[in-house]
């Protein structure tokens, strides 16, 4: 992917939620344990369900040459004043380019601009470690569960968006 242009473009289209429920499923994949206790299939079937504006967003990352979808983020509301990153995704042959963090400043950007005080994310550092480094860097801390979650080794973040550097 080096060298190319990657465009990020908020999914609003059937097409796009057809593309994002593809990559959330090459995501869950991938995890090595399934999603069934989020409820993920019927999340698959409400698209764009608790993602869809206001409240919500998905973004879509396209190679911009071949049109390819490589990558994705929803952004969802949690708690009063709260809300949740989910399924930040990157194909394979596009990691390692930035676009994971590019992705993540996307979903902070469009929290704060809808309102939100604090978003939250859980990660399982063992399977997710690049992930789990970005959200560090990016300025989450971690706090304790805020969800059942019965995967061994959950960590659960969360970033105070008020002091987030936009565009950082």
């Amino acid at each position: 992917m080096d060298k190319r242009e990657i465009h990020i473009t908020q999914a609003e289209s059937d097409a796009d939620m057809d593309v994002v429920r593809g990559l959330f499923r090459t995501y869950a994949a991938g995890l090595g344990f399934d999603l069934c206790f989020q409820n993920f299939e019927d999340e698959l079937a409400s698209m764009p369900g608790k993602y869809a504006p206001p409240e919500g967003r998905l973004f879509l990352a396209r190679d911009e040459e071949t049109g390819e979808a490589i990558g994705c983020v929803g952004v969802r509301p949690c708690d009063l004043g709260c809300c949740e990153m989910k399924r930040l995704y990157i194909a394979p042959e596009a990691r390692g380019c930035g676009l994971g963090r590019r992705l993540a400043e996307c979903a902070i950007e469009a929290a704060q601009d809808i309102g939100y005080r604090y978003m939250r994310l859980d990660t399982i550092p063992k399977v997710m470690g690049a992930a789990t480094r970005l959200y560090m860097n990016l300025g989450f801390v971690e706090i304790s569960s805020y969800y059942d979650n019965p995967i061994e080794g959950v960590a659960y973040l969360q970033l105070d968006l008020a002091a987030a550097k936009r565009g950082a």
